[in-house]
């Protein structure tokens, strides 16, 4: 293992900022000029019309003729837009076109972001199940918890296409990523640490999941109202759901009670953890504060206490977001023609990720960084061979 040069902090002012987003980030580009008759004739009137009665006829051409069956939707209806809360489908729209501009150049998808006016399941859903012939994935994107996991759930029922919404599971797979390449670092065994998170909504489930999936059985979650357990009267089902399954020695309290003598903060949450709490964890602990664009505390001040320290941030080292995910999940699981993503797929996500790193592996680089061009192809290849094995 190798130390790295810190990476410097990027400065960029808010003039840049809205001149990059003038006109949306997005446009539609055509894979052969229409710029003779004869172009014009075979990729619409009167050619297209033989391809339109093909499928009419034999409805699996479609994904042969029709960019549908690799058109990935990104959806939001903007009620919990990264650490801004719920600002709606208007001001979600251009981190929704982020998205889809990362599953082009990280995973050499086409995407296209919908934002719907609604807040309710049952519109959602219908909504995306009457545009299925429309896309081969759906990117479920910013959906405030408990809905979110409803309507995934309900869209994995409903749709024969990957469906995964990617606060939830992206953000678990690029956690579990970063904590392997952590404990290796430490030399650490990833099973007997004691895992603090902070933020009960869809990604601190999500991370609660896959890190009790993976091994690791001492997890304290904490929500607005403080430490989950099985004593709450005041739990919506997915949190008293999750009660019985974390948090094994009942500690009640709040987050000053969880992070004593704790091996590892995970910060999924808006808030903020006082320093004087992260002064109280075991000595070489990991603090991941991955709130975005505010950290739960700042990496500078963490380091004073921790082994190792991430952000969610693109200007700190060790950058754990899910642009080292999501595009290679979905890439995987159209190669393999997958109707679903597993859990399997997942854990080999995470997997394939901690094994771009290989060598350069040090304290400030536990993950590759996101435009390391190995990662999309790494995952996609580790996914869609995972399919193959379900």
């Amino acid at each position: 293992m190798t130390e790295t040069v810190p990476t410097p902090r990027l400065v960029i002012d808010d003039e840049e900022i809205f001149a990059a987003h003038h006109g949306g980030k997005l446009s539609v580009e055509l894979k052969s000029p229409l710029d003779t008759q004869r172009a014009l004739s075979i990729a619409y009137t009167p050619g297209v019309a033989q391809v339109s009665r093909a499928i009419a006829a034999d409805h699996t051409l479609a994904a042969r003729y029709t960019w549908a069956n690799r058109l990935v939707v990104v959806v939001s209806d903007g009620t919990a837009v990264l650490g801004l809360g719920d600002i709606g489908p208007a001001a979600s729209l251009p981190v929704m076109e982020g998205k889809s501009a990362l599953f082009k150049t990280f995973g050499g998808l086409d995407s296209i972001p919908i934002v719907l006016d609604t807040k309710d399941p049952d519109e959602i859903v219908e909504t995306l199940i009457r545009l299925r012939p429309t896309f081969g994935a759906v990117n479920l994107e910013d959906i405030s918890a408990p809905r979110c996991f409803e309507i995934e759930r309900r869209l994995i029922e409903a749709l024969d296409c990957p469906v995964m919404h990617d606060d939830q599971h992206g953000t678990a797979i690029v956690v579990l990523a970063a904590l392997l390449g952590a404990v290796k670092v430490l030399d650490r065994d990833m099973t007997g640490l004691k895992v603090v998170i902070s933020g009960a909504g869809a990604a601190g489930v999500a991370c609660a999941n896959i890190l009790l999936a993976s091994g690791i059985s001492h997890i304290t979650v904490l929500d607005s109202k403080g430490v989950i357990h099985t004593g709450r009267d005041d739990l919506n089902p997915f949190k008293a759901e999750l009660a019985q399954r974390t948090n094994p020695d009942q500690h009640s309290g709040g987050m000053a009670e969880a992070l004593a003598g704790a091996d590892v903060f995970l910060g999924v949450s808006a808030g903020v953890v006082p320093e004087e709490l992260i002064a109280t964890m075991a000595p070489g602990g990991i603090v991941f504060a991955m709130s975005n664009p505010d950290p739960e505390i700042h990496p500078e001040v963490a380091k004073k206490y921790a082994a190792i320290v991430a952000t969610g941030r693109s200007d700190f080292p060790n950058q754990i977001n899910n642009v080292l995910a999501f595009p290679g999940v979905f890439r995987g699981a159209l190669d393999a023609g997958a109707r679903r993503i597993t859990e399997k797929m997942k854990v080999a996500a995470a997997q394939a990720i901690f094994s771009v790193v290989g060598d350069d592996l040090a304290s400030d680089h536990i993950v590759p960084s996101p435009l390391d061009p190995r990662v999309g192809p790494a995952v996609a290849a580790a996914v869609a061979a995972a399919s193959e094995t379900d």
